[in-house]
């Protein structure tokens, strides 16, 4: 149906996400870069059209022109998504003046469609372009069918306009009888998308546009209906709940007015959440939290289950300690003096509490007492053996700061929600561990003790080493969140204090947040001081007997430590403590032994029986490890601290044995390695250290650890074993004083390894007074107690050759690599 006629020349003027059809009248904002171009353009342009040579007034409400002609002409085309329609409309530029809001403005009318084409040059900064006239007019007289199509459409037109309330439309879409101009009145529906008034305007063919306008206007009262459905619905539920909740707020002044007449007591004022929560001191947005769990539990039923965990719910928020801190003590002195009482040694952690009571208290005498939203908590990591008292030194950092003490057990603990909280959708939902600790302690700065953080597991159940990462980041656990609170809890103030063994064991991204303070184990001095003054009161107390009735001698108590119970902390000491009391104590019952009595070193062997741990340089020289050649002893570190660690080698017989490496005592990848690499190193250097290697290569090598059933790994042992080897090649003892660490490469260097301080500590346990440690962990002493230097003989080296020299007893007899490794 549509026909062209000449072509016109016109200023773009497009249209971002909106669509203008035929008849439509639209005010355009000419703050617009791309409508004023186009604007300016039309009116530079309308003189030369009109031929009256006239330029367009800008003052007043615009200018008005009788007719089409003499006016501005836009192309007004749609740019959906950057990409222009094919089709445009032809619009007049009617008034230029100000909007509604004060800001300029155009009036422009929509009045024909026009089939865009090339583009081409004109004044002004607009986009110009050639386009041709469409005719989509409608036949005359209209068929029978279109009449019906048009009486449908106002009918759903009038629908529609009812339902809005906009009246005056109505006869206003009564009164249009063309077609086309019928259907391009539905462009004024808001319902519409812009894809859609982008199809109306390219459909040329009235009749299939009108078309297009009925269906689009039936499927919108349609979903206006369902609508409409849905929400008288809702409304009704509404108005039921609503009564329900009327009738039942009558139900209780019933009942209270016959608990009145019956002279029955009111319920408690426990009952009364809203009260309680009012009246509490609790944060702004904990208290609108409970308020609206509050609503919901009035508005919920005496039978309805969620009554219940509202209430609990309500009843854990209430019973926190929100606004409840305790004043620290800043008496930095009395601290240092609470702390040097309750525990011996321990310096390195001794002084960082120090320093951050010191910190503190700087901080609140500048009122810098919260900076950021965060308080001035700490996160310290307490890595060490068994017994050197992590778990005791919380109580006494609790002490000293004088705040409260509360401990939350973390071994074995598998689920994430232990740590979080269960979600309230639970049946028997709790707040995690942490919030309970709060809770338990009755204020927001405790000391927590997570003990055993290292023992902390993971399954199914998600990953608990993971929740605590938010817990332990003084960054943002000021904003910590419980999956069963669902309200911000400030754990920034307080000092957390976890306590681990093994340090490896410890996620990387965990111990990131922590600040580690390492307890490496007692010296022997140490113990006896811990013994004098803490343990052997406390256990003379408990076995029922005074400290005038038993006295146990300085020499009995470095006996027991030294040779009864070798260990890098006390609690076995504390226990042969215990025994030797129990024992006196039931000897004097039994009326073997009278009191008082005191203990000497030469009564230790009748009450607890001989001693477990002899060192090795108190034995029988023929009784020794390293008595034969072949046998070296090392250094190495533990879950319990340092310890000793013996290494054997041996050569098998040519005729019987097989060539080759065999290693034994359950090792690790690392080790086995180092055990490699100190055989390649004695066959390549053997003939300059004078041994017979040619036996290396026909006889078998084996390298046996002793205590097989524990595992083993890690390179520090490369120089023993190879020690140990060429002491088996040259027939020379390695000494029964020397123990040693150090890794050892192809060439012979001995390069650093870790744990320097336990090692010592465990040599000068074992009566060791010689070690050989790499020159690279020379800086590592600083660590050690001076009271353990001064008994040690440290020889910082380089090279295994030194090592040897060291470790080798003269060679006062012919080399000889048969001589039996004792087992």
């Amino acid at each position: 149906m549509a026909s062209t006629s000449a072509p016109l020349t016109l200023p773009v003027l497009p249209l971002d996400d909106e669509v203008v059809l035929p008849g439509m009248v639209v005010p355009l904002d000419l703050n617009d870069p791309d409508v004023r171009a186009a604007v300016e353009a039309a009116q530079a342009a309308a003189p030369r059209e009109s031929g009256a040579g006239r330029s367009p007034s800008m003052r007043g409400g615009g200018r008005e022109t009788g007719g089409q002609t003499g006016k501005p002409r836009v192309l007004l085309v749609p740019r959906i998504d950057g990409t222009y329609a094919g089709i445009g409309v032809l619009g007049t530029v009617e008034q230029v003046g100000r909007l509604a809001d004060g800001d300029p403005g155009a009036l422009i009318r929509a009045r024909r469609r026009v089939q865009i084409g090339a583009g081409t040059t004109g004044p002004g900064a607009a986009l110009w372009v050639e386009g041709t006239q469409v005719d989509d007019t409608a036949p005359d007289p209209l068929p029978g069918a279109v009449t019906e199509l048009v009486k449908e459409y106002k009918a759903l037109a009038t629908s529609w306009l009812r339902k809005r309330g906009a009246w005056q439309v109505v006869d206003r879409v009564q009164q249009i009888d063309d077609v086309g101009a019928l259907a391009d009145n539905s462009g004024y529906s808001p319902f519409l998308s812009a894809a859609q008034k982008v199809e109306l305007l390219e459909t040329t063919d009235p009749v299939a546009r009108l078309k297009l306008a009925i269906q689009w206007l039936s499927e919108h009262l349609a979903e206006q209906d369902v609508a409409e459905s849905i929400a008288k619905d809702v409304q009704e539920g509404v108005d039921k709940q609503q009564r329900e909740f009327l009738l039942r707020r009558q139900l209780e002044a019933v009942r209270k007015e016959l608990r009145e007449i019956n002279g029955e007591s009111e319920s408690e004022e426990s009952d009364d959440y809203r009260a309680r929560v009012e009246a509490a001191d609790l944060p702004e947005k904990v208290r609108e939290a409970a308020l609206k769990e509050v609503d919901k539990l009035e508005r919920s039923s005496d039978q309805s289950p969620e009554g219940s965990w509202i209430r609990t719910w309500l009843d854990t928020v209430l019973e926190l300690p929100w606004s409840e801190r305790t004043e620290d003590a800043y008496d930095i002195q009395g601290a240092k003096a609470v702390l040097d009482a309750e525990h011996a040694g321990l310096d390195d952690v001794k002084e960082r509490i120090t320093e951050y009571l010191a910190v503190r208290k700087r901080r609140t005498d500048r009122g810098l007492g919260v900076v950021g939203g965060r308080r001035g908590g700490a996160v310290l990591a307490l890595v060490g053996p068994p017994g050197v008292g992590k778990t005791s030194l919380g109580e006494s950092v609790a002490h000293a700061m004088g705040r409260k003490f509360v401990r939350v057990a973390l071994g074995g603990v598998r689920d994430e929600a232990e740590i979080r909280g269960h979600r309230r959708t639970y049946v028997g939902a709790l707040p995690g561990r942490i919030v309970r600790a709060i809770k338990e302690a009755g204020s927001m700065n405790p000391v927590v003790l997570l003990d055993e953080i290292d023992k902390v597991g993971s399954d199914f159940r998600g990953d608990p080493a993971a929740a605590l990462l938010e817990v332990l980041d003084p960054a943002q656990n000021h904003t910590f969140r419980d999956h069963y609170l669902e309200v911000e809890l400030d754990l920034s103030d307080v000092v957390f204090l976890a306590t681990a063994n093994v340090l490896e064991a410890i996620p990387e991204a965990l111990l990131d947040r922590m600040d580690l303070v390492r307890l490496d184990g007692y010296t022997e001095d140490e113990k006896v001081v811990i013994a004098r003054d803490h343990l052997l009161p406390r256990q003379l107390e408990r076995s029922g007997l005074n400290a005038d009735e038993v006295t146990v001698e300085e020499e009995a108590l470095r006996r027991l430590a030294g040779e009864y119970t070798r260990e890098a902390g006390v609690r076995n000491l504390e226990r042969a403590i215990t025994r030797v009391l129990r024992k006196v104590a039931a000897q004097h019952e039994l009326g073997d032994r009278e009191l008082p009595f005191t203990v000497g070193a030469e009564n230790l062997r009748d009450l607890i029986g001989r001693p477990h741990h002899v060192p090795e340089s108190a034995q029988d020289p023929a009784e020794r490890r390293t008595a034969v050649p072949g046998v070296a002893t090392g250094l190495a570190v533990t879950g319990a601290g340092g310890d000793v660690l013996f290494v054997e080698a041996s050569l098998a017989d040519p005729e019987t044995g097989a060539a080759g490496l065999t290693l034994t005592g359950q090792l690790g990848d690392v080790m086995k390695e180092s055990a490699q690499i100190a055989l390649s190193f004695l066959r390549s250097h053997g003939a300059e250290l004078e041994l017979p290697v040619a036996d290396l290569k026909d006889r078998g090598v084996h390298i046996h650890f002793p205590a097989g059933a524990v595992p083993k790994d890690g390179p520090s042992a490369g120089i023993t074993m190879t020690t140990a080897l060429a002491s088996l090649l040259s027939g020379r003892l390695v000494r029964t004083d020397v123990a040693m660490t150090g890794e050892v490469s192809l060439t012979g260097r001995v390069l650093p390894i870790g744990g320097v301080k336990q090692k010592l500590l465990a040599a000068h346990r074992a009566g060791v007074t010689t070690v050989i440690i790499p020159k690279r962990n020379e800086a590592d002493l600083d660590d050690v107690p001076a009271e353990v230097l001064e008994k040690l003989d440290v020889h910082p080296v380089t090279d295994v050759r030194q090592v040897l020299e060291l470790a080798l007893t003269p060679a006062s007899a012919p080399a000889s690599a048969e001589v039996p490794v004792a087992a």
